[in-house]
């Protein structure tokens, strides 16, 4: 059986990378005693997949895994099971059961949402309302990529599903393409329009918390955006 599980991750974790946060479940499914299925050959491994690693030093709601069980009682007995073995700062939120022809975590993402807020001393006073509509009413949004041997520009505003202005909690809430081909981080939105406005960027001044990662059940041209636990049953 597929299983898809949704976690978060916050305070001092936050500063573990993609592959310790692998190890780190691959070690609590154990200590679970989680009937979990492994692969074929001389080296036997988990069989698990991620959906789009987070960066460090981000927060996030909505993390998820895909792993393949021989057994289940229930999807709310594995959650607890699991959580009972999570430290403080990584808990399992949900757990659905994927149909045999779902495609993996990773090859679903197709987007994601953030709130980005300040550090105290960092919060930019230039920062409205009217400031982010300007910035999304723009017909392009360009960027400048450059890497060791070139510099190229593109525009990023295609890849932009959502720039919006949270005056209660002074927050940026953003939904940006996370597709391997087209993954656009919310920094890199954040600078562009710093410098739109001719304003100094720290990237050390934001705050960063992931709320949810999406799949696309729609086409290519007309996109429905639906959480990733979402293409699953409860069990």
């Amino acid at each position: 059986m597929k299983l898809r599980v949704k976690f978060s991750k916050h305070g001092a974790l936050k500063f573990i990378g993609h592959l310790d946060v692998m190890r780190y479940f691959q070690k609590a499914i154990r200590r679970a005693g989680v009937d979990i299925a492994y692969s074929t050959g001389f080296s036997p491994h988990q069989i698990m997949s991620f959906a789009a690693p987070l960066g460090v030093g981000l927060e996030s709601n909505g993390e998820y895994m895909d792993i393949e069980v021989n057994s289940l009682t229930s999807a709310q007995e594995f959650a607890d099971a699991l959580n009972r073995q999570m430290v403080e700062g990584i808990k399992v939120l949900e757990v659905c059961l994927l149909p045999d022809n779902a495609r993996n975590a990773m090859a679903s993402v197709a987007a994601a949402s953030y709130t980005i807020s300040f550090r105290q001393g960092y919060y930019p006073i230039f920062l409205t309302q009217s400031v982010v509509e300007n910035f999304m009413n723009q017909n392009e949004i360009i960027v400048t990529k450059k890497t060791k041997k070139s510099e190229s520009t593109f525009d990023i505003k295609p890849y932009i599903f959502l720039c919006s202005f949270d005056e209660n909690n002074c927050s940026l809430k953003l939904i940006v393409d996370a597709s391997s081909a087209n993954n656009i981080k919310p920094s890199l939105v954040v600078r562009t329009l710093y410098e739109a406005n001719k304003q100094e960027f720290d990237e050390f001044g934001l705050l960063i918390t992931r709320e949810e990662t999406y799949t696309n059940v729609g086409t290519k041209d007309v996109i429905q955006l639906k959480p990733l636990g979402a293409v699953g049953s409860k069990y």
